[in-house]
């Protein structure tokens, strides 16, 4: 790879000089074959070589880098781990992409706080192996926790399989120290559960970058159970399975987790770890119990009867830990499991009710005979969180767009029957162009007052989480008139 084949614009090659007073000359990547490697996110579909990457390993050298890209308006697009799946840390060709990779450090656990204070790029379960010792951990695990980072979890409102009964990311942040895309650095919260005044937190978890990068995040820790028991039922249908979960929740059982996989995406799982699910299953359920064992062991008896009511064929509990993790290892290897049976994919990501989930997975398996493109389903079905593996071969004419359309289809289903287009893969770059189906103009333009209000030159992580002209072909240009929130007084246009 040469330098002429991703040449670095003139206006980031200026800062190049400064960028490596400010992070080291291994801190500063210009090479074209080392740039590329940041080209993209897990959605590896949504491809940009960044102008330069910048490595920093302190807040001071990430808010000095900020304030660069804020005097010479040079845009900048933070990045994690690079495993999101929504195209949220796609670089940008003429800007700095600015990983927080290196920022590794477990500050502080404190376990009279039932908190740790973290760097952005500590891997999330690296989190609840230091806390383990306190009898403590941290409760949002993502299918990536091996390696996503906390500050990618923060940029995306991450949830994952025990979101269900113990929330998102946003749930279990009380502190951050933010640096603002004008370079300011802003301390958030702190180590108490609920800090005083507006919640900023929440409004900066979960987006995406576009309101600055964290240097410093204070999560809470959650008690390890007393307990934890986990099961895996099959059925012969995909409408027992939802019948089984409807009727779990129904009953006032709160597992922390309530996972579905289809017969595809037990095909897939087999194939690649080997995960001895019951054979001829149409789907399998695992459900997850923790907390105090005697409220767990009636829980436990609870859902046995009522998968069997739904029509389980067959239901298993694990013994011990390494059973439990036999069973969860093809769930939480289904993504990349489907590279067995498919050349190539797209991970989707949307939320439905959970009574309209038989409704929808009927509808999602008529858009697959329809259209010839196989769909695998692995969802958190306890809350009506979607994972649809649309499949595809990239090498036959017609069938990307074909899988494209299919993808966009089923976050259509999900808005139409209440739901999302997101969930916790955030929207990115690749659902951008879906927000107006969820949101009116006015909707979306108070999103832009608020996120201008921060950013008024638009530098930090563009083109992200709100529909622009290159991304949706809408008329660019800004708002003729102004926006009602303006007219009355309550806010003012940048």
């Amino acid at each position: 790879m040469t330098e002429t084949a991703h040449p670095i614009p003139a206006a980031v090659a200026a800062l190049v000089p400064r960028l490596r007073r400010i992070c080291g000359g291994d801190g500063v990547l210009t090479d074209a074959s080392r740039r590329r490697v940041y080209e993209s996110d897990g959605l590896t579909r949504h491809r940009a070589v960044p102008g330069v990457v910048v490595l920093p390993t302190t807040a001071e050298q990430v808010t000095a880098v900020v304030r660069l890209c804020a005097e010479t308006g040079v845009p900048f697009v933070p990045r994690g781990a690079g495993t999101g799946l929504s195209a949220g840390a796609l670089p940008h060709p003429e800007g700095v992409l600015l990983s927080t990779s290196r920022m590794r450090r477990i500050i502080e656990v404190d376990p009279d706080n039932e908190c740790a204070v973290v760097e952005p790029g500590v891997a999330n379960l690296d989190v609840s192996r230091a806390a383990a010792p306190y009898g403590l951990y941290y409760a949002p695990d993502p299918s990536s926790q091996q390696v996503c980072s906390v500050g990618g979890n923060v940029a995306e409102n991450s949830g994952g399989a025990h979101c269900l009964k113990y929330g998102f990311t946003v749930d279990h942040v009380r502190g951050l120290d933010v640096v603002t895309p004008q370079g300011a650095l802003l301390r958030l919260g702190g180590k108490a559960p609920d800090a005083p005044g507006h919640d900023l937190i929440g409004a900066f978890v979960g987006s995406e970058g576009t309101l600055g990068i964290a240097t410093r995040i204070t999560v809470g820790l959650t008690r390890l159970p007393e307990r934890t028991v986990t099961l895996l039922s099959a059925f012969t249908s995909m409408d027992a399975g939802g019948r089984a979960v409807s009727a779990i929740i129904a009953a006032g059982v709160l597992p922390s987790a309530i996972e579905m996989m289809d017969a595809l995406a037990i095909e897939a799982a087999e194939a690649a770890v080997a995960c001895d699910y019951p054979a001829g299953a149409a789907c399998v359920l695992i459900v997850e119990l923790d907390g105090p064992a005697v409220e767990v062991e009636a829980e436990l008896a609870e859902v046995v009867r009522l998968c069997a009511s739904a029509g389980a064929f067959e239901t298993r509990t694990a013994a011990d830990a390494d059973e439990r993790a036999r069973i969860w290892k093809g769930r939480k290897s289904a993504f990349a499991a489907v590279g067995r049976i498919s050349p190539t994919y797209i991970v989707q990501d949307g939320v439905v009710p959970r009574t309209a989930l038989p409704e929808v997975l009927r509808r999602i398996t008529e858009l697959s005979a329809e259209s010839g493109i196989r769909v695998a389903n692995v969802f958190h079905a306890g809350d009506g969180n979607l994972h649809p593996l649309v499949l595809f071969d990239d090498a036959e004419p017609g069938a990307a767009e074909r899988a494209e359309e299919v993808s966009g289809a089923i976050l259509d289903l999900c808005v139409e029957h209440g739901g999302s287009i997101t969930g916790e893969h955030g929207v990115g770059v690749d659902k951008a162009c879906k927000m107006p189906r969820m949101y009116s103009p006015d909707d979306l333009e108070t999103f832009d007052l608020f996120r201008r209000a921060l950013d008024p030159r638009g530098i930090a992580n563009p083109d992200k989480l709100l529909p622009t002209p290159r991304l949706c072909g809408e008329v660019p240009g800004v708002r003729r008139g102004a926006h009602p929130l303006v007219e009355s007084g309550e806010a003012e246009q940048f």
